[in-house]
């Protein structure tokens, strides 16, 4: 009896270590085959998949690829990450929430409002930017100054947007009489395009895209304000795990904590509204009246440098309108306005040649690029330049000089911008080698230059064929 209890024993220990076992297998074969969490997912694979829309506030093609400020925000959160970016286009609003929605992309960065509805559908990140929806008519036409001014039929919407949400909210608490229409499959754009041709007499628009817009689309103009300021955020699928949207959520922090959300707000928006109603139209009256002259010239030029020929093109009409017999008062000369020493210096013998002036300026804009410290990298470096070109280098490092003293990045033009035009203020200027200067002077020639840039950024890749074409056959008036 004693040997089977103790065999009985020994039986019972060799089981409960199997089982034991047993367990402990089981517990690693569930820890090894545990889910991956949406974030894990998206790092495994390392590709981020974003809706987006394209549009000058989202998603476009820039000189050197794909762009926007919704476009530049999601790859500095994908190289957060250490993923690539790959954006989606669905065709409508709707269809894009239902992506979302339905976990067919990651997230969506779209310029979406976080409106309660939407907020039904998907999860949104906090907000990284606010806007106010404005509504917006043709210049030259009847302005409205409020919704008693809008008759049956005058207000286009894009369907299923945050503008046709708001409507049908205002319509069922204040005004049950208000009327509009929807189109799909149709952007924000479209519709402004076709209010300043005066197919349409009133759209809405965020106010950023409508500011953006308004260098193209000239005619546009601001009635009233639709709303007070309100929250954009990315979007994600109410299915799955919180991993990515918490992710996205301590991104934005940070970016917004360590200043780089608000200088690519400065570097998308900061300079939009330098041009007005006349700049605009006279703009695009010298693209389809002069710019064909002088274009083999600057696109020769950049051939020779490297420098991008829209980006000289640009130059040279902030300096003379491309005007090859332009002549300054100081006595600066030619398309490129070249002072006697500098055509000299790049061999110039002939400044009102138009390809000698081009190819001189060209050729001297990167000579003066070599004073800029090599560490500064694009596109602060070529901002500054041309900053420093404007105003003089010493004028340009006495900026440098403030902006390091209030503790700011003397290598970023968001900030020295900030600072040049104390170089006219005697409290500062008197404690800087150079001295006095107007700065304000480079900042309104930087910010004009990359309007121009822009806009024949957009002339050379826009697919937008109806208004190209009122553009190039508009009046001169």
């Amino acid at each position: 009896m004693q040997a089977s209890a103790s065999t009985q024993r020994r039986v019972a220990v060799v089981v409960a270590g199997c089982l034991l076992f047993t367990g402990l297998a089981g517990v690693f074969f569930l820890l090894r085959h545990e889910p991956l969490s949406v974030l894990q997912h998206v790092q495994k694979n390392g590709v981020l998949v974003v809706a987006t829309r394209q549009s000058p506030a989202a998603y476009y093609q820039g000189a050197d690829g794909p762009d926007g400020f919704e476009y530049a925000l999601v790859r500095e959160f994908a190289r957060h990450l250490g993923v690539e970016v790959r954006p989606l286009f669905p065709r409508t609003v709707e269809t894009l929430l239902q992506a979302t929605e339905r976990g067919v992309v990651h997230m969506a960065a779209a310029g979406l409002a976080i409106t309660p509805a939407r907020e039904l559908r998907v999860r949104f990140s906090t907000p990284y930017e606010f806007v106010t929806e404005q509504v917006i008519y043709r210049r030259g036409s009847a302005r409205p100054r409020s919704f008693d001014d809008i008759a049956a039929g005058d207000l286009h919407v894009v369907a299923g947007s945050s503008h046709d949400e708001h409507l049908t909210k205002l319509r069922a608490t204040q005004r049950p009489g208000l009327t509009w229409q929807t189109h799909d499959d149709i952007s924000t754009e479209r519709l402004l395009s076709e209010v300043d041709l005066g197919n349409f007499r009133l759209t809405l628009a965020d106010s950023h895209t409508a500011t953006l817009s308004r260098r193209v689309f000239q005619h546009t103009a601001v009635a009233f304000d639709l709303t007070e300021s309100q929250p954009l955020g990315w979007a994600f699928s109410r299915n799955g795990d919180d991993s990515l949207l918490d992710a996205a959520n301590a991104f934005l922090d940070l970016v917004h904590q360590d200043g780089r959300l608000e200088r690519l707000r400065a570097r998308y928006f900061g300079h939009s509204d330098r041009l007005n109603f006349v700049d605009t139209r006279e703009f695009w009256r010298h693209v389809r009246d002069r710019l064909p002259q002088f274009r083999a010239y600057f696109e020769q030029a950049a051939q020779q440098t490297g420098i991008d020929w829209r980006l000289l093109a640009a130059i040279g009409y902030q300096e003379s309108h491309w005007r090859a017999d332009a002549v300054s008062p100081t006595g600066v000369r030619g398309v490129m306005m070249l002072t006697q020493s500098t055509a000299q210096q790049m061999g110039i013998t002939d400044r009102s040649d138009p390809q000698q002036s081009i190819t001189g300026g060209a050729r001297y804009l990167r000579v003066v690029e070599k004073k800029i410290p090599e560490r500064i990298q694009e596109p602060n470096r070529l901002w500054l330049t041309l900053a420093g070109y404007n105003i003089g280098f010493g004028h340009l490092e006495d900026a440098r000089i403030l902006t390091e003293r209030d503790g700011a990045s003397p290598d970023l033009w968001f900030e020295v911008k900030q600072r040049l035009p104390l170089l006219a203020d005697k409290t500062h200027y008197k404690t800087l080698k150079h001295g006095f200067a107007r700065g304000q002077e480079p900042v309104d020639y930087v910010d004009r230059i990359r309007n121009y840039y822009d806009l024949l950024v957009w002339f050379t890749t826009t697919n937008d064929r109806k208004t190209l074409q009122r553009l190039m056959t508009a009046d001169a008036d």
